[in-house]
């Protein structure tokens, strides 16, 4: 009996000796694979945490005006922008033990899988918000060994490399909830109507059953459904001291109004200006065109919707609706170059073609302030004269002959000056002024000066706007009038944040003196002229058409060729311009058809402006008033019938009086100017050129 003892309690030893061996080989082996794992895990470095998100244009005053989606609303949220009733709701339901493990949770993983045993069937989950985070981001929802496996690598990465915070705001905002809506802010948006930070509990509570089964718990499939979750999530907010026993029962009677209505279903302002916005994103930020689709990104523009509304009404309310003329139109703050308006056209749905910044067409008379403004540089001034008349101009040693015509063939068969030229669009004076400077001079002031993309050819016929142009790019021209001479180019995007918030693109504006501010003044108090009747003569002021509208101070210029309408123009607050035309090139023959542009630009003006205060163009310290004889560019006395309060830059002022109109020449200090018997204060000078 004494052997068998020994030889049973040998046997005994050897068995529990392997026991133990083995039992140590499989926890080495466990442990090395755990380490592999982690090593495996920190190798691999942090998962990204972006997922296909919604791109929003946002206007000037905040508002959003476009939408970038592949049919799934996302928008991402900071946890600080999200209720804590949703979030504390949300870590009751789904992962009690959210802050104590680490991706996890071995305990409820053996409940669920005894209760799965006991009913035969998967009754119970049992995946952390960790887990369901990775199978968000980067899995398919299919139930194979190979996906599970997966799903926990990217779970330990995530928990490695992110905090709680970060993994559960990233779980909030993609987490899906149905009828499209992925994360918090998109769902807050369509059942509630409201941002995520602004739900009640009762909305919260609700909100939170939704991802379990989207079709089935959704308030907008089946309410009644979805209080029985609601009421689930309550009793398990109390359970977990989220919420008291009263706040429950008083929550549970809530009345909740359901929206089901995304926030921003198909955004249609300004088309034409987004199609700009994203073609900025692509060709000058270098965006690519998926981010800019699904990125998630938040674009700030300058356009201004009041702006915006306002010039789509008033192109509806000036062109018949049965009319084929086309448009373009652009809005500028001409202070900082933003564009707060624009259109392309007049039915984007059926021709997306941008005219306001695509289209090259004649700017006509439009041109003429460039070549005036250099004129002004190399010595001209407003009472500079020229002789109005029929003229043929030979070239090429006589080969070639230029005979510009004004409008209806109307000349005024004497001396004009400059600023009744700018006023009554006289196309010889242009022309003679070209070639007076030479012709590369307009050349290099549109292109240098004026920012002009297209390119202004040396012929004669270049003075009348015979070389295309860019809607966009004029508009531009003018507003560097319009703010003394200071450099500006076309801004669409302020900024842009990328689906964390970081800033990617910041516009810098730096002030640059292109013009002189004297000369660039005196030029715009000439541009003023166009509304004032004072410069009649052979023909009215082109502008007396739209005089009676205009109750603010302008200056603009209008242009007509064959086949374009142009009206450009500004106020010290705002730059505007508008063509009109054919696609086709066809000639406008109607009359109503050629005030288009004049009616559109002046009306918009007025009603963009209703609300801003009156201002007027403030002289520059270089440049001197005085009354002038407008026909022929003296100094004007009391016997004139005709004065005009004119700017020049100083020392360029007409010395010489008008004797045209003197009674008795045998006396002349009866003649003597008025202003030398009497000095005018600054404002009776300012009224006098007003009125």
């Amino acid at each position: 009996m004494e052997l068998i003892t020994r030889s049973g309690m040998e046997r005994t030893k050897k068995y529990v000796r392997a026991f133990v061996i083995v039992s140590l080989f499989l926890s080495v082996l466990a442990l090395v694979g755990v380490i592999g794992v982690l090593t495996y895990a920190k190798v691999q470095g942090a998962p990204p945490l972006a997922v296909p998100q919604s791109t929003l244009l946002y206007g000037d005053d905040g508002s959003v005006i476009g939408e970038t989606n592949a049919g799934e609303k996302r928008y991402w949220v900071d946890l600080k922008h999200i209720s804590p009733a949703l979030i504390e709701a949300t870590i009751s339901i789904e992962d009690k033990s959210f802050y104590q493990h680490y991706g996890f949770d071995l305990k409820r993983m053996a409940g669920a899988a005894i209760a799965d045993v006991k009913a035969m069937a998967k009754v119970q989950g049992a995946s952390t918000i960790s887990q369901q985070y990775a199978r968000n981001l980067f899995l398919s929802h299919d139930k194979t060994w190979k996906r599970k496996i997966s799903e926990a690598l990217y779970t330990i990465r995530i928990e490695m490399n992110y905090s709680k915070k970060e993994i559960l705001e990233g779980y909030l905002n993609t987490i899906y909830y149905g009828h499209g809506a992925y994360g918090v802010q998109a769902a807050s948006q369509y059942y509630f109507g409201k941002d995520a930070d602004k739900l009640t509990l009762a909305e919260a509570s609700m909100l939170a059953g939704i991802p379990k089964a989207p079709g089935h718990y959704s308030p907008v499939v089946s309410i009644d459904q979805a209080k029985k979750r609601q009421e689930l999530i309550l009793q398990s907010m109390v359970k977990d001291g989220f919420i008291t026993k009263e706040q429950e029962a008083v929550t549970k009677q809530k009345v909740i109004n359901i929206t089901g209505e995304h926030a921003h279903q198909t955004v249609e302002i300004a088309p034409y200006f987004q199609d700009v916005v994203k073609n900025i994103l692509r060709s000058q930020l270098g965006i690519e065109e998926r981010t800019i689709e699904m990125g998630g990104l938040k674009v700030y523009t300058t356009l201004q919707p009041k702006h915006q509304e306002t010039a789509e009404k008033v192109v509806k309310e000036q062109i018949p609706e049965e009319s084929e003329i086309q448009l373009g139109f652009v809005a500028m703050n001409p202070k900082n170059g933003h564009v707060t308006a624009l259109v392309g056209g007049r039915n984007y749905e059926e021709s997306p073609f941008n005219r306001a910044v695509q289209a090259i067409r004649q700017p006509g008379s439009t041109i003429k302030p460039l070549l005036y403004y250099s004129a002004l540089e190399q010595g001209f001034t407003p009472s500079t004269t020229m002789k109005s008349e029929l003229t043929s101009f030979t070239f090429e040693d006589g080969k070639e002959t230029y005979t510009p015509h004004n409008y209806n063939n109307k000349y005024a068969e004497d001396e004009i000056t400059l600023a009744q030229a700018i006023a009554l669009s006289d196309n010889v004076y242009a022309v003679k002024t070209h070639l007076f400077i030479g012709q590369d001079t307009l050349t290099k002031a549109a292109h240098e000066k004026f920012g002009l993309t297209t390119k202004v050819k040396k012929y004669p016929s270049s003075a009348l706007g015979t070389s295309g142009a860019r809607v966009i790019d004029m508009v531009n021209a003018y507003s560097i009038f319009a703010n003394g001479g200071y450099k500006v180019k076309p801004v669409f995007i302020t900024r842009v944040e990328d689906w964390s918030g970081n800033v990617i693109y910041e516009e810098k504006n730096k002030k640059k003196q292109v013009l002189d501010s004297d000369t660039a003044f005196v030029m715009t108090h000439m541009l003023s002229g166009i509304f004032d009747p004072k410069l009649n003569d052979y023909s009215t002021v082109t502008g007396i058409q739209i005089r009676k509208d205009a109750t603010r101070h302008y200056a603009g210029k209008s242009g007509t060729t064959n086949t374009d309408n142009w009206m450009i123009g500004y106020s010290p607050q705002l730059t505007a311009g508008v063509w009109t035309g054919y696609d086709q090139g066809k000639e406008i023959s109607l009359v109503n058809d050629k005030y288009y542009a004049k009616k559109i630009w002046v009306h918009f003006m007025e009603e963009a402006l209703k609300n801003e205060p009156v201002k007027a163009f403030r002289p520059t310290k270089g440049v001197v008033g005085v009354a002038v004889n407008p026909h022929n560019g003296k100094l004007a006395t009391k016997d004139c019938p005709v004065q005009r309060f004119t700017y020049f830059v100083k020392g360029t002022e007409p010395t010489e009086y008008c004797t045209e109109h003197i009674k008795d020449t045998d006396t002349p200090k009866q003649s003597e100017p008025s202003h030398k018997k009497e000095k005018k204060p600054w404002y009776q000078k300012v009224k006098d050129w007003i009125f």
